[in-house]
């Protein structure tokens, strides 16, 4: 593929935008200034890592050592930065303040807040126009926090933007369930933050419906029954379209991630010392208004007990929206790279069995345009911080013309049995045969001090 170092000489004096200052979008910005070429930041945010410091009394679940980037460390050094304990694990708020603020910060400049991409697209071509298409720059247009709308001209795109914007909902198909939007009110699609005393008090003494089966459900479950410890009343309801097999809580103590692992083991905790009961095999067709409480029912007709708030952690997606007058190839079930998807599919990989891979995989019938990060992996939710520095490093190596330095990626990642997705998991049965689990019978267990009694005798 021709990178855009072989376009036009005026093509090759423009920056290299770069969307949404995340810790993926300022390493590219670091490994740019590295390479010599000219980096701006978009973030429509106020600071570094907005979306970061939108869950920031999360703690990550990967320690400071494989959370920052070299070259972002480089950077900073000769500010006196050093990096906090690699042992460690920090909160979203400490990567922000520690880390991600100061990097924005040295960067200067380079780095433009309150600025929205609206739209991405070849200078004067829209996506139907071959003519002189590659030679064009790349016209990207913004709004401003005032309102103001402006377009600059790029040698190359790097769209770190993530997929924080957009969560998913809580209609099993993938589209908003009927009435979830009239019932906005008691519905979040964050993990709470039960530090906060209003947040605290929205949850204390009621029951909650937490929705998903991903870390973010994990945390959340957590977090209700430490509540349900101080707060009698509090209670969780799990809903999980699978059923519980034994790997629904993870890699536990086997987890190359200890830190996820441990998330796990304590959402099992929950369940069983009965500050949560889980509701399998339920598919959420509607929310419906039952006095001041809500009643979720079930594709299958099934209605639950209504319960106070409901918490919707059902993934999240990219927003392609301002990429449409560019030619992407994206995968048509994870809206990832085409050439990506197969490595990151989560019916096959966890985190940990990624195969390593760059711009080759990151490329698209558009030259010069990348998807990076967590926004690369489209619907996929196997993301670690790691794997995005790699892709940046392979990219702007790709951007600066050092083809032999973007084909040498070279990443090793723990294995977790934390990462598991949708697809071939939302089948109770198959579950069952691809992990040897159970529970495949759709049902509402109430885990207290023992193993539940269930036809199968087992979960």
């Amino acid at each position: 593929m021709a990178e855009p170092t072989k376009n036009a000489p005026i093509t090759d004096r423009l920056p290299v935008v770069v969307i949404g200052a995340g810790p993926v979008g300022l390493a590219a910005a670091a490994r740019l200034v590295e390479r010599g070429i000219e980096p701006l930041v978009l973030e429509a945010g106020p600071s570094a890592g907005t979306a970061v410091r939108d869950w920031s009394h999360v703690r990550l679940f990967s320690p400071w050592a494989e959370i920052t980037d070299p070259a972002a460390e480089k950077l900073l050094a000769p500010t006196g930065w050093a990096r906090p304990d690699g042992a460690a694990y920090p909160t979203g708020g400490d990567w922000a303040k520690q880390y991600l603020q100061p990097l924005a910060d040295v960067l200067g400049d380079k780095v433009r807040y309150g600025a929205t991409v609206t739209g991405v697209a070849r200078a004067g071509r829209d996506r139907i126009v071959d003519s002189g298409r590659d030679e064009q720059p790349f016209a990207v247009h913004i709004r401003s926090a005032d309102g103001r709308e402006e377009r600059i001209s790029a040698r190359a795109v790097i769209d770190a933007s993530g997929t924080w914007s957009t969560p998913g909902p809580l209609g099993a198909d993938g589209l908003p369930a009927l009435g979830e939007k009239a019932a906005a009110g008691h519905l979040s699609y964050r993990v709470p933050d039960l530090g906060d005393p209003t947040v605290r008090a929205r949850y204390a003494g009621r029951r909650t419906a937490v929705v998903g089966s991903g870390a973010s459900a994990f945390t959340a479950l957590a977090a209700l029954a430490d509540l349900a410890k101080e707060e009698p009343g509090t209670h969780a309801v799990w809903i999980l379209r699978r059923g519980i097999t034994g790997s629904t809580f993870g890699g536990g103590e086997a987890d190359q991630l200890p830190a996820r692992g441990a998330l796990g083991l304590r959402a099992k905790a929950a369940v069983e010392e009965g500050h949560a009961s889980a509701v399998t095999g339920f598919r959420t067709q509607a929310v419906e208004r039952d006095g001041d409480t809500l009643v979720l029912v079930a594709e299958d007709g099934r209605r639950l007990d209504p319960v106070d708030e409901v918490i919707v952690l059902t993934g999240l997606r990219p927003d392609l929206s301002f990429l449409s007058e560019l030619r992407l190839g994206l995968d048509d079930r994870l809206q990832a790279p085409t050439a990506l998807a197969p490595l990151i599919d989560p019916n096959v990989h966890s985190c940990g069995t990624v195969y390593p891979h760059g711009v080759n995989e990151l490329s698209h019938p558009e030259q010069g345009i990348y998807l990076v990060g967590m926004k690369s992996y489209g619907r996929a939710p196997t993301f670690l911080a790691m794997t995005g520095y790699e892709q940046v490093r392979s990219v702007t190596a790709a951007i600066a013309g050092d083809r032999e330095a973007a084909e040498r990626v070279e990443l090793s990642l723990p294995e977790t049995g934390v990462c598991g997705g949708a697809g071939l998991f939302d089948e109770p049965d198959a579950a069952q045969a691809a992990t040897g689990g159970c529970c495949a019978t759709p049902a509402t267990l109430q885990i207290g001090t023992g193993a539940p009694a269930t036809e199968s005798g087992c979960c």
